[in-house]
């Protein structure tokens, strides 16, 4: 077997064999009469009459030698066969063609359609050319690799060479776009919020720091955006929803990366009661449009979205735990793992939600919910506290938790607490996870695998 350095020396030579015949094999202009996904729906017409074609792909099979090779290209849309006869060509474009072309090289050829004997739908090539010339090789079987890590960092590899792979990031995309489009049908209106933030505040994590020169101060990078949504209700926009990134400076492993994808709505006149009735709607919804049904699988587990949602208290979860137990870490290690159908956990001690208003009547309870399902939060929400007086108080509690070391603590946010004092309708807001909600429309466990572009550890 050849070294990668030999590989690429060959490679090389091949290049200016070509050159030398044709000219650029990295062309800026180049015709293409079809995508091969149209080619495919319309091949039974095209193979009737006496049309030429002219498609484009990247090389993923060659086989053959001598008067006769196969080419199978694919353009990201679908594959074409490529038939390369000798007498169709002639001698020397033939035999250019065999001694310069090799796997991941990007093709052109141009010919007619037909139907291979055994019935396999191609392109009798009657001229080509190459567009691209790939220096390095394909690999022979990415699932061979056994560092996760080198398949995360090359993984422009592994979406080219594994279908299924290319799918998953196929159906984030759709995921996100079915947010998009169902919020925005139901008047919802899409806001970008600053990334870099004076203070790391929306949510509990620890913040990234990062200095600007000019401004000579430092700023955060975005925990959550709902600070500046909730600025957004107040400014008379009653149904706002922003799908972006955001920060936490912890976590890479199996569940959690740094940097990590959100919906999030807030909309006015509304609370979290009516909020967890839209969530289920929406889930529900989500689930046909991207698997076509209500039941997905996960892991070994059947998951049945059709059937009401269950609800549980918070402190239902810890019922047959002592009481004096870190409930912190029950959760986390045992009561979460175990909520594999549809579970929307309610009352959650206000102390946990600094931004949350209080449920009616408890004074320690928060008005909020999360929903698990296969073990994973995918969803956390509550009544929007708009109360200024209340959120002082709140942001006050923060700073002596941030005073005893609690890092993750709410910063006192003097700008927020201005804005609220203007008057904000009542509200519910809601934060979905996207990674976590396509690992388990994917039916996949480690979050790097649905983030096309994780963040790794330095390369040894």
């Amino acid at each position: 077997m050849s070294s990668l350095p030999e590989i690429r020396a060959e490679r090389l030579k091949k290049l200016k064999v070509y050159e030398a015949s044709r000219g650029t094999a990295y062309p800026t202009t180049l015709a293409r009469t079809h995508a091969l996904s149209v080619l495919r729906s319309e091949f039974s017409a095209l193979s009737q009459g006496e049309t030429t074609v002219t498609v484009v792909g990247r090389v993923l099979a060659l086989r053959g030698q001598g008067a006769l090779v196969f080419a199978v290209i694919d353009d990201g849309t679908a594959h074409i066969q490529g038939v390369f006869k000798r007498d169709v060509l002639g001698e020397e474009e033939h035999q250019l063609f065999v001694d310069t072309v090799d796997l991941g090289d990007f093709l052109s050829f141009s010919g007619s359609c037909f139907s291979t004997d055994r019935g396999e739908e191609s392109v009798l090539v009657q001229s080509w050319a190459l567009t691209t010339k790939s220096l390095r090789p394909l690999p022979d079987k990415w699932h061979g690799l056994k560092d996760s890590d080198e398949r995360f960092r090359h993984r422009y590899l592994e979406t080219t060479m594994d279908p299924t792979a290319r799918e998953r990031f196929l159906t984030r995309s759709r995921i996100i776009s079915f947010f998009r489009t169902r919020l925005e049908s139901d008047g919802f209106v899409e806001f970008e919020t600053p990334i870099l933030q004076a203070l790391a505040g929306g949510a509990s994590a620890l913040p990234f720091t990062t200095h600007h020169n000019a401004l000579d101060r430092d700023l955060y990078l975005r925990i959550a955006p709902e600070l500046y949504l909730k600025k957004l209700l107040i400014g008379g926009f009653p149904k706002v929803y922003e799908i972006g990134r955001s920060f936490r400076n912890e976590g890479i492993d199996v569940t959690h990366n740094p940097e990590f994808t959100t919906v999030e709505w807030y909309e006015a006149y509304s609370d979290a009661t009516l909020q967890r009735a839209f969530v289920e709607s929406l889930i529900r919804e989500l689930a046909h449009s991207v698997l076509g049904g209500s039941t997905l699988s996960f892991g070994d587990h059947e998951i049945d979205l059709s059937a009401p949602f269950t609800v549980r208290s918070y402190a239902d979860l810890f019922s047959e735990y002592p009481e004096d137990a870190d409930k912190n870490a029950l959760y986390k290690q045992e009561c979460r793992p175990q909520l594999i159908q549809p579970t929307f956990i309610i009352d959650y001690p206000r102390s946990m939600l600094p931004l949350a208003k209080k449920k009616e009547g408890e004074e320690d309870v928060a008005d909020a919910f999360q929903l698990v399902i296969g073990g994973l939060e995918l969803v956390k929400a509550f009544s929007e506290l708009n109360d200024p007086i209340d959120q002082r108080e709140r942001f006050e509690e923060e700073a002596a938790h941030r005073a005893h070391g609690d890092t993750e603590a709410q910063p006192n946010d003097e700008d927020f607490l201005e804005a609220l004092e203007y008057g904000m309708p009542p509200a519910g807001g809601v934060g979905i996870g996207i990674d976590r909600l396509v690992m388990l429309l994917t039916n996949t466990h480690n979050i790097r695998e649905v983030i096309y572009f994780p963040t790794l550890r330095e390369k040894e």
